[in-house]
C-alpha cells in the first residue's frame, strides 16, 4: 500500500496529538499541585515524541484512587 508524504505526515500528526491526549488524561488521575500539572503538561506538549511516554513512565505524584 503507498502512502503519498502528506498522508504519513498527518498520520504520524494525528499520532502526536493522541499519545498527548492519553497522557493528559492520565495526569487528571493523579494528585498533583497546579504548578506540578503545568509542568507535566509543558513537558507533553514540548517534547511531543518522548512526553507522553516519560509522564506515564514517570508516575508523578501519588494516584488519585483512594484504597
Amino acid at each position: 500500500m503507498y502512502f503519498s508524504p502528506a498522508g504519513m505526515r498527518l498520520f504520524l500528526v494525528l499520532c502526536l496529538i493522541g499519545m498527548a491526549l492519553i497522557a493528559a488524561f492520565y495526569l487528571r488521575r493523579r494528585a498533583l499541585t497546579f504548578v506540578e500539572y503545568l509542568c507535566w503538561g509543558l513537558l507533553i506538549l514540548f517534547v511531543p515524541l518522548f512526553g507522553p511516554f516519560l509522564v506515564i513512565y514517570l508516575r508523578p505524584g501519588s494516584s488519585g484512587r483512594q484504597a
